[in-house]
């Protein structure tokens, strides 16, 4: 019994390791593709507009079946109001993505502004624990919000591909060290009770 126990342990702890070598992987491809991304950001920005007005087509078909299926219901013509401009938003973002996209640029330009002013306004007001880190966060987003505003709308071509890359990156970065940290952290356990 102690000799099928000993097995069956493992056979669990090499089906582990095997799962975080498989994240450490998939953490691989994400960091792959945000540096093929970051090269690629224009083209990457184009799919990304693309394929959110694709969605939004989909959405908007889905939501009007769905419509059309609760006819019996009070919500009959707020479905179709919704999904109807879930349809016209696809159509207008899948004829104008590059318009999509000088409009999304600027709202984040415009986001990044607002939310450096507020962390600078409120780290010099309020002086918490973080005031350094909560004042030099503001600068950057004041900043990244100027620079981006400043080269609009050329800036459109390439930020959000360059946003959607470098999320790629960090998340495939945190994946390939929370897949090597865990197959790491397995082996020592599985050592200490061998």
């Amino acid at each position: 019994m102690v000799g099928f126990t000993k097995r069956r342990d493992r056979s669990e702890t090499a089906q582990m390791r095997r799962s975080f070598g498989w994240l450490a992987l998939l953490g691989a491809v994400l960091v792959l593709a945000g540096v093929v991304g970051l090269v690629y950001a224009a083209a990457v920005t184009l799919t990304s507009m693309l394929l959110f007005g694709w969605l939004l087509l989909v959405g908007g078909l889905v939501g009007l079946l769905h419509a059309v299926q609760a006819r019996g219901s009070n919500f009959l013509w707020l479905g179709v109001i919704v999904a109807a401009l879930n349809l016209a938003a696809g159509v207008v973002v899948i004829c104008k993505p590059h318009a999509t996209a000088e409009a999304l640029t600027m709202f984040a330009a415009l986001l990044f502004l607002t939310a450096g002013l507020f962390r600078l306004v409120g780290s010099i007001i309020v002086r918490g624990p973080q005031f350094g880190w909560t004042l030099v966060l503001g600068a950057f987003d004041l900043l990244l919000g100027v620079l981006v505003l400043g080269n609009w709308p050329n800036s459109s071509q390439y930020v959000i591909g360059c946003f959607i890359s470098l999320a790629l990156l960090f998340d495939g970065l945190g994946l390939i060290a929370t897949g090597t940290v865990g197959r790491r952290i397995v082996g020592m356990v599985a050592d200490r009770t061998a």
